[in-house]
């Protein structure tokens, strides 16, 4: 696992391989030709050097600015290096399912093994070309699903950029009208009735899916609560929306990942995961 040190620890300090081995000196070469590649392509090849050991995609990262929001690592690229250090030998697996850019951020919907399989979304802000800031949200991968459909397969095709800001307002809508509870009633506004995939491990397709799961949930003394939202971002058809609240009595952080089709959402992804006690984080920059 060493090589993968090198993709997120080439500083130009000294950077100390394990305990009790001797410090290399890293520094990054500078190559002095025009960069043409999109931010997206740029964070597509630096999730994947998690698994491959490229060096290069660690260029596209800002190493004197880069703010860390996945509370069990360490802030700065160094942090992230003490964590892959700490992965069994050749065990990262990245394979990046979708992947957006709207404006400074791309998010992408990964499938990891990261110390076990995760499904993933991670977002990423851009200034001057380079990664300065970066959150995630990662949860178990299932294997079994009520629905049948796995927690990555389904529509991937990137359509209606032009529509990209109309279907961002009506995610941000649904969020605080239906999950927040300002005015439930209006589902039927924002979710189609006739086409709902879902990909939620516990809940069924379609609205009365949704509705069940939710209804158990409550039965059972653990209602889901979004209490606050924190990014919408999108690119065409695709919106994803990062909040927090509350589920299964714990306090978490929702990603959900939305496709949209004439105005209605028809699809769902998502991601949960507790957000740990403050006394646990590894940096003070919050989970959002």
């Amino acid at each position: 696992m060493k090589e993968h040190l090198l993709v997120w620890a080439i500083l130009a300090v000294a950077w100390p391989l394990a305990p009790g081995k001797t410090t290399h000196h890293l520094t990054i070469k500078k190559e002095f030709k025009m960069e043409t590649k999109s931010k997206k392509q740029k964070v597509i090849e630096l999730l994947k050097s998690i698994e491959t050991g490229d060096p290069h995609p660690v260029s596209y990262i800002n190493a004197q600015k880069y703010i860390q929001h996945n509370l069990a690592v360490a802030d700065g690229l160094a942090g992230f290096g003490a964590v892959l250090n700490q992965l069994p030998v050749n065990s990262a697996k990245v394979e990046v399912v979708r992947a957006f850019e709207d404006g400074n951020f791309v998010f992408t919907h990964t499938k990891y093994n990261f110390f076990g399989p995760k499904a993933g979304f991670d977002i990423f802000r851009f200034e001057d070309g380079l990664i300065v800031e970066h959150w995630d949200n990662l949860q178990d991968i299932a294997t079994q699903t009520v629905s049948g459909h796995t927690q990555f397969d389904g529509a991937t095709q990137l359509t209606d950029r032009d529509l990209t800001n109309q279907n961002k307002e009506q995610v941000r809508e649904f969020v605080a009208d239906v999950l927040m509870g300002a005015h439930p009633e209006k589902i039927t506004e924002y979710i189609s009735t006739t086409t709902y995939i879902q990909h939620n491990p516990g809940v069924a397709d379609g609205l009365d899916g949704l509705g069940k799961a939710l209804e158990e949930l409550a039965i059972a003394g653990m209602p889901m609560k979004y209490t606050a939202n924190h990014f919408v971002l999108g690119e065409g058809n695709f919106v994803l929306a990062a909040s927090e609240g509350e589920f299964m009595n714990k306090h978490v952080a929702f990603y959900d990942l939305f496709r949209l089709e004439a105005g209605k959402i028809v699809e769902h992804w998502d991601t949960i995961e507790e957000i740990p006690a403050t006394s646990e984080w590894k940096n003070n920059n919050g989970k959002f």
